[in-house]
């Protein structure tokens, strides 16, 4: 056997060991949610054939000859009984992608199909395509809306001045994607932007992120609502704030809407990122909020303070101090899989269920915005816990 055959059969064997690999649930936790020992995707789950030309003709020495960077924030959805995700890919070349993943038990064994996503393009071709939210609508389609970045043409001499607004396509078979117009609103530049489930007043309904500029959300900010009367050509005139930034909060610099919310009987379920500046850089961490059923941009708890902030090795990457989702999912036991991405770089997951996060939400004291009110809550809690401890003893 030539020495090239042996060498990309052991590429292909250390892969599959990556991919199958066990991942176990770590003992330690807070009671709300369960880490896991791995990351779920990284670079170096993405196919070998995506990555290397297995031809010894052509590539004698087995070099890698498109690299991959970064497997990170992903769309979620469960789908004909398993775990989907809708990746994004990044290549050497600072170039994403959308690629789909899939799991039979939705924490490990994550594989890749076999060729990513062919993504149409609208008369304006995307620079760069990222962070797709899945949602699969009532209207019977299953709609990606994701961040399409482009050249700022306002500021041709500014080589790293970028526009973002939200790109839309829907599929009904993840293989097949018909894009349609991007958004418009009336509040400059989209980064986050997260189709609502269901119809409302008959209208779709999105949650935004309005902004001045491609980093910095300016006067703009906070999650927005609105409607639009349809997917093909959408367009939304009016936007209200459903949850806005805070000063000296998780949220002080920034918030966005994460994956699209979770119906229950108590009211929606919302995950977000909030983001806050530090002497290190920007720190994104992770936050939750419920809304009416029947008004689902009436904010309806606040529990204060991070969900998921960046733990141990997930502090370390390309972006470091980031944790990020846009993608979970509940199964038919209403167990929910939280899918969120460490400093864009790798893919986690996060366990819980309806009735433990709808707990953590209801009853979480909210923040309350000054060290003595904090100091109060705090102190009722201990109060009421030391008569207890002598129980417990």
């Amino acid at each position: 056997m030539s020495d090239f055959r042996v060498r990309a059969q052991q590429l292909l064997q250390k892969h599959e060991t990556l991919i199958t690999r066990e991942n176990r649930a770590l003992e330690s936790g807070n009671g709300v949610y369960t880490r896991y020992e791995h990351p779920i995707l990284t670079a170096e789950h993405t196919p070998v054939f995506w990555r290397y030309d297995l031809n010894e003709s052509s590539n004698p020495h087995l070099m890698e000859r498109l690299g991959v960077n970064a497997a990170f924030n992903s769309g979620a959805l469960f789908w004909n009984g398993k775990y989907i995700l809708a990746v994004r890919v990044e290549g050497d070349d600072r170039k994403s992608f959308f690629a789909i993943a899939e799991s039979d038990n939705g924490v490990d064994n994550f594989r890749f199909w076999d060729y990513p996503i062919s993504m149409p393009e609208t008369d304006r071709p995307d620079t760069n395509v990222y962070d797709m939210r899945l949602t699969q609508h009532e209207d019977g389609y299953i709609y990606g809306l994701f961040c399409t970045e482009r050249k700022d043409e306002s500021q041709p001499n500014d080589l790293s001045a970028a526009e973002a607004q939200c790109g839309i396509a829907r599929t009904k078979d993840l293989v097949t994607w018909e894009r349609l117009p991007d958004l418009i609103t009336y509040s400059g530049q989209q980064r986050n932007v997260v189709l609502h489930p269901e119809f409302v007043d008959g209208k779709y309904a999105m949650y935004t992120r309005p902004q001045d500029g491609f980093i910095s959300v300016g006067a703009g900010g906070g999650i927005g609502w609105g409607l639009s009367e349809s997917m093909d050509g959408a367009e939304i005139k009016d936007e209200v704030i459903v949850d806005g930034k805070e000063y000296h909060t998780i949220k002080e610099v920034k918030n966005g809407q994460g994956p699209a919310p979770i119906k229950t009987d108590h009211g929606w379920l919302h995950m977000a990122h909030g983001v806050r500046n530090t002497a290190a850089g920007l720190r994104y961490v992770l936050y939750m909020f419920m809304t009416e059923l029947e008004r689902p941009w009436v904010v309806t708890h606040r529990p204060g303070g991070h969900f998921i902030a960046p733990k141990g090795s997930e502090r370390v990457g390309d972006v470091s101090n980031v944790a990020f989702a846009n993608g979970w999912i509940v199964n038919e036991q209403s167990e929910v899989f939280i899918y969120y991405a460490s400093s864009d770089t790798r893919m986690h997951v996060a366990t819980s269920s309806i009735d433990k996060l709808v707990d953590y939400c209801v009853n979480t004291p909210q923040d309350g915005l000054r060290s003595a009110a904090s100091v109060n809550t705090r102190n009722a809690l201990i109060a009421a816990n030391l008569d207890i401890l002598e129980t417990l003893k």
